[in-house]
C-alpha cells in the first residue's frame, strides 16, 4: 500500500457505539409515533446517511411506503419526512450520552497511526449537534481524532456524497486521495470511500451491518461467529470495498 497520509474514520459503529444501536432505537421510535415499526433490517439499511435522507430512504421502501398510504390513504411527503425527523433528532439527543462508548481496539490502534505519523480525520451520518455531545465523551474515553466532518459542514450533502472526506483532506492537508483510507461499517460508508476516490475498509466485528451488541456476538458458536464474519464481509465487498478487517486494530496490518 502507498505511503498513507490520513485514516477517516467513521464514528457510530466504527469508533464508537458497539453495533451502532443508538439511531436504530431512534428511528424505531420516530416512525412508531406515526403507527409504522419498522423492522431491524430497514432501518439498517440506509445507515449511515445524513439522518433526514435516511428517513426519506426508508419512506421510499415498498412495505414502509405502503402502509403510510394504507395508513393516512395518500403518500407520504416533504411534511412527513420533516415531522419525524424532529421526534428522530429529539429522541437521538436524549440515549447519545449512553451509546457513545469507544469500541475496543479503536485507542490503540489509533495511537499507532499516529506514531506513524498518520493523521486522523472522521465522517458521520451524525448533525453537529448530536457530535457535541458524542465527541467529548469519546475523548474522556481516549479518543480524539484530528478532525471531524459532519453533513452540516458540507451543505448537508452526506453520504454517499464525497463531501466529507474532501473537507478532511483540505484541513488536514492531505496531499492525493491514494494516500487516504476511509474506515467505516455500512454500506454508505463504503460508497462515500468509492465516490472520493479513495481506499476503502470496511470493519466487521461492532458493524452496522453486522448488527449485534458485544454481548451477542461473544455468545454465538464459533460456527456462528464465521458464518456472520462471511456474511458481513460479501456485504462490503458487493459494496466496493477494497479492504475487510475483523476489528480496528486489522488496520495496521494492512499498512
Amino acid at each position: 500500500m502507498k505511503q498513507i497520509e490520513a485514516v477517516i474514520f467513521d464514528w457510530a459503529g466504527t469508533t464508537v457505539d458497539y453495533g451502532c444501536f443508538a439511531p436504530v432505537q431512534s428511528f424505531i421510535e420516530a416512525f412508531q409515533q406515526y403507527g409504522i415499526r419498522p423492522t431491524i433490517e430497514e432501518v439498517r439499511k440506509p445507515m449511515g446517511m445524513l439522518k433526514i435522507d435516511h428517513i426519506r430512504t426508508m419512506l421510499g421502501m415498498e412495505r414502509i411506503s405502503e402502509l403510510w398510504v394504507e395508513m393516512n390513504g395518500r403518500t407520504w411527503n416533504e411534511d412527513d419526512v420533516n415531522n419525524i425527523y424532529r421526534v428522530m433528532e429529539k429522541k437521538t439527543l436524549e440515549i447519545l450520552p449512553d451509546f457513545a462508548d469507544v469500541k475496543p481496539y479503536v485507542c490503540g490502534t489509533v495511537a499507532k497511526l499516529k506514531e506513524r505519523g498518520i493523521k486522523i480525520g472522521s465522517t458521520t451520518g451524525y448533525t453537529d449537534e448530536m457530535m457535541d455531545i458524542i465527541v467529548p465523551i469519546a475523548k474522556e474515553n481516549g479518543y480524539e481524532p484530528d478532525l471531524w466532518v459532519s453533513p452540516n459542514s458540507v451543505n448537508n450533502l452526506g453520504r454517499p456524497y464525497p463531501y466529507m472526506i474532501f473537507k478532511n483532506m483540505e484541513k488536514l492537508e492531505v496531499s492525493s486521495v491514494q494516500k487516504v483510507i476511509k474506515v467505516g461499517d455500512t454500506v454508505s460508508d463504503i460508497k462515500e470511500g468509492k465516490n472520493a476516490g479513495v481506499i476503502t475498509v470496511g470493519v466487521i466485528e461492532g458493524s452496522s451491518v453486522m448488527g449485534y451488541t458485544q454481548k451477542e456476538y461473544q455468545a454465538l458458536s464459533s460456527e456462528e461467529r464465521v458464518a456472520e464474519c462471511q456474511r458481513v464481509e460479501n456485504v462490503y465487498k458487493e459494496a466496493g470495498a477494497d479492504y475487510v478487517i475483523k476489528d480496528i486494530s486489522g488496520l495496521l496490518e494492512l499498512l
